[in-house]
């Protein structure tokens, strides 16, 4: 019966093609805008870590007070070091790490070769396993190498084919800043989007990852210094990175791991350790630290940016206005074969085969308008890049998901659009169309 009803649509759409492609059109350029906005709405806000972001915490810590405080009283978005080495000495958290950003300079072994400038993050150990960062060769270091100031490294999969081949060079020698560090680690191909374990030091979105990864206390003490924000309430007392270092600036990013039991505990620890800190004169004002995990830390920091969503809304708008007008080419169309409704009707056709015939051909628009639509939503990811900033413009990519939910937003939309035209073309009365005639 299908088949029946598929083969009168099809004949219905032929009989007007002109009307057929422009409702075709209207589909395609309504879907494809709006498809396009979501390929990379859905890349700049989908939870980088979904299996675990319930567990990571970013802790905040007021050592500004309130002429440092934002307009709605919240603390500083990073830490200065002496907070940070605090935290990470009495370790109340599962696994954690101080880290902040680096940009050294790494000199090839072969002679001649220019020094590289990378970018990476200077971290502690329990960096690794607390954000499941994946190695294709060896593994993090120790607790012991952070303690010990070793000179130990983790490279990128990107930066090892650069200096060995690609090959597995864990053991080797790289040169960093003239001195020599021990490769321990080189990671998968691994760059989350956003970069949610230094948002605010390296922003939200980067096209290329980082290359080089040492521990925290050893890039403190050999004076590697931060590359990412710093902010300060107050000129520091000191000059150079050691001044940075005794200052209220804050630069410093923190991460913790907790268990659900263990949080309310961690919040507790929090405001336990700013409470010391006014009885021993450094605050002169009452706790006023945070504790978020990592969805509500992306969202209190505005990682998506306003851009994408403002272009979401107007792409779907845009939609709107696309399904009304084509409400509107349906129900002339439909209304138009009155005729033959009322004839239909009166041989004895039920509402229900005049719902499903043109029901049918609303799908057929839809299905032609979806096909139309990946096209110009493949043209469309294809061009953000005129429009977006070249780091979230990078982000948005075909897939077989977007393809489908491409053709099942159009021929679901046209549907919908179809059932008014359809219901007011179901109730022609056939009497007054047969005395018509």
């Amino acid at each position: 019966m299908f088949s029946y009803y598929l083969e009168l649509a099809l004949r219905s759409l032929k009989r007007s093609p002109g009307l057929t492609a422009l409702m075709v059109l209207a589909i395609g350029f309504g879907v494809a805008a709006s498809m396009t906005t979501w390929s990379v709405f859905r890349a700049v806000s989908g939870d980088p870590i979904p299996w675990k972001s319930a567990q990571l915490f970013v802790p905040q810590i007021d050592n500004w007070g309130p002429n440092g405080r934002s307009n709605d009283g919240e603390p500083p978005n990073a830490m200065d070091y002496a907070d940070a080495m605090a935290l990470m000495r009495d370790h109340r958290a599962k696994r954690q790490s101080a880290m902040y950003q680096i940009s050294p300079s790494v000199v090839p072994a072969e002679a001649g070769k220019h020094p590289l400038n990378v970018s990476g993050h200077a971290v502690y150990g329990e960096f690794f396993p607390m954000l499941d960062v994946p190695f294709k060769y060896g593994s993090g270091w120790r607790a012991s190498d952070d303690e010990n100031r070793a000179a130990v490294v983790v490279i990128s999969s990107k930066l090892n084919q650069k200096l060995f081949g690609g090959a597995a060079s864990v053991g080797r020698s790289v040169n960093i800043e003239g001195r020599d560090y021990r490769v321990v680690g080189v990671l998968e191909d691994w760059n989350p989007q956003p970069r949610f374990y230094d948002v605010v030091n390296s922003g939200g979105f980067s096209v290329n990852g980082d290359d080089v990864f040492l521990p925290f206390l050893t890039a403190i003490q050999t004076g590697m210094s931060n590359d990412g924000n710093t902010n300060c309430n107050a000129v520091p007392k000191e000059s150079g990175f050691v001044g940075l270092q005794r200052s209220e600036c804050v630069w410093i990013a923190f991460m913790a791991e907790l268990d659900t039991g263990a949080v309310a505990a961690y919040r507790d620890y929090l405001d336990g350790y700013a409470r010391d800190q006014q009885r021993a004169g450094r605050f002169a004002w009452a706790p006023n630290g945070r504790l978020r995990d990592l969805r509500a830390w992306l969202d209190n920091q505005h990682v998506v940016p306003s851009d994408t969503k403002v272009s979401l809304l107007v792409a779907l708008g845009l939609l709107l206005v696309c399904l009304v007008n084509t409400v509107g080419l349906l129900l002339a169309k439909f209304l138009r074969r009155s005729s033959e409704i009322g004839v239909r009707r009166a041989l004895g056709a039920p509402r229900a085969a005049i719902y499903t015939q043109f029901i049918t051909e609303a799908g057929i628009v839809g299905l032609a308008g979806g096909v139309l639509g990946l096209l110009l939503t493949g043209v469309g990811v294809a061009s953000v890049g005129w429009v977006l900033p070249k780091d979230i413009a990078a982000l948005a990519r075909v897939d077989l998901s977007l393809l489908l939910l491409t053709l099942l937003v159009a021929v679901i939309a046209t549907v919908l659009a179809g059932l008014y035209p359809t219901f007011r073309a179901s109730r022609v009365q056939p009497a007054w169309q047969l005395k018509s005639n």
